[in-house]
């Protein structure tokens, strides 16, 4: 097959983008859901036990309140964090080593933030990083690129803007491809997705969703998603939910390829995808897994969609695929495992507590994180087994745990930990 010169380019940029995330090129953790975006990771020696007097390399402070994720590039762990009335907004870079804070760096004052949900945060939305750069975003409030080792400001950008609606708050978080910085920025006034270049913060390109809002309720109107790049037949998608559809675009350019309408909103989980098929997450008031066939051109509604799941989806826990399984767990700790290919159940139970954070599959099993800061770890298969359950003394855990070689990142309400089998280091 011949490809133009232009495709061609995406080709091999795409696969150097997937080659450099591969759970096995790297042990950086660098955007939500880590390196392959998937929650999936390859790294051996991860504990399997821990409480406050086990196992705890380091636990650090952070100040004021953030729920994105931690991001580890080498020997820096960035979070960011903000005020609680969101006047004031942070990036925090620790020593991966030893937990002291190396840059604290105050970004950006906001003058009249909207006033959000008590279970969300100004500092929602995780960053990203790479070799030389950190990439923070809070929603409408700005968005900054730093230098990771200085933490200077290169640039900035305060006109991403959306109406969060009062009661919500942001919380999309972005990513990278190639040179380029993409982020979702769905409101409830304006719903695009938006391409910067990666070191200078200009636009690339900017696509506004297709979908026919003129009577779609403003509250209605609003996501928080973030996109992930996928390859189906020698090409590459950025596939993006928002509200009232999920979207395929070229990557490089933004042209919309293919869409499927659906009547959610507020949608939170990140896309995964395999075995030919797409797995999205709808709505978050009734919520619906959708495994969606990738092939095609233009609205796929009516022809693409191969099952759906309608009962107890997560809201907010990004799907887990392994091998040929689903893992979702709801936010009242339903945990359901699907056939992927054709969405029959396998099984499902309950788990105690309430969940927000996605699971994470590494050493062959699946760690699981409620917000009581308990963490269970399972044993993938067709029944539910749980080989360790594991308690930190804080009793919020929203955030979704970094890993990096032998060691776990936990963000909760009010510290940073760094877990690790520190039995392994006096063998």
């Amino acid at each position: 097959m011949m490809y133009s010169r232009s495709t061609y380019l995406i080709l091999i940029q795409g696969i150097s983008f997937l080659l450099s995330n591969s759970a096995f090129a790297q042990t950086n953790w660098n955007q939500f859901r880590g390196p392959n975006s998937d929650g999936h990771i390859d790294a051996p020696d991860l504990p399997q036990d821990w409480n406050e007097d086990k196992n705890i390399v380091w636990k650090t402070a952070i100040h004021d309140r953030g729920w994105s994720s931690p991001v580890v590039w080498d020997d820096q762990v960035w979070v960011t964090t903000a005020k609680l009335d969101g006047t004031k907004l942070y990036a925090v870079c620790l020593n991966k080593k030893t937990g002291r804070v190396i840059h604290d760096k105050h970004l950006f004052d906001v003058g009249n933030a909207q006033p959000i949900a008590a279970d969300n945060s100004y500092a929602t939305p995780t960053s990203v990083i790479d070799e030389k750069h950190v990439y923070v975003h809070y929603g409408t409030y700005g968005t900054a690129c730093l230098n990771r080792k200085t933490a200077e400001i290169l640039w900035t950008r305060r006109d991403l803007n959306c109406d969060h609606e009062a009661g919500a708050g942001p919380a999309s978080s972005p990513m990278l491809f190639g040179e380029l910085f993409i982020v979702n920025v769905d409101g409830r006034d304006v719903q695009y997705v938006v391409a910067l270049n990666k070191n200078t913060g200009k636009t690339v390109w900017k696509t506004d969703r297709s979908a026919d809002f003129t009577d779609v309720p403003v509250h209605k109107r609003k996501a928080y998603s973030m996109p992930s790049l996928i390859e189906n037949a020698g090409e590459l998608q950025l596939v993006s939910n928002g509200a009232q559809g999920c979207y395929a675009y070229n990557p490089q350019t933004g042209e919309e390829l293919w869409k499927i309408k659906h009547h959610g909103f507020s949608n939170a989980p990140r896309p995964v995808s395999g075995h030919g098929l797409l797995f999205t997450t709808v709505d978050r008031d009734n919520p619906q897994l959708w495994a969606i066939r990738l092939g095609g051109k233009g609205d796929l509604s009516d022809s693409h969609i191969a099952w759906k799941e309608t009962a107890a989806m997560p809201p907010r826990c990004s799907p887990l695929l392994v091998d040929n399984l689903l893992y979702l767990i709801n936010r009242l700790g339903i945990i359901t495992c699907l056939e992927a290919k054709s969405g029959e159940q396998v099984w499902k139970s309950r788990l105690p507590g309430s969940y927000s954070a996605s699971p994470i599959y590494a050493n062959g099993q699946i760690y699981v994180f409620n917000e009581d800061a308990i963490s269970f770890i399972l044993k993938p298969g067709r029944e539910l087994k749980i080989t360790h359950e594991n308690k930190l003394a804080e009793d919020i855990l929203v955030a979704t745990p970094a890993v990096s070689g032998k060691a776990l990142f936990i963000r909760t309400e009010n510290h940073l930990y760094r877990i690790e089998n520190l039995d392994l280091d006096s063998k």
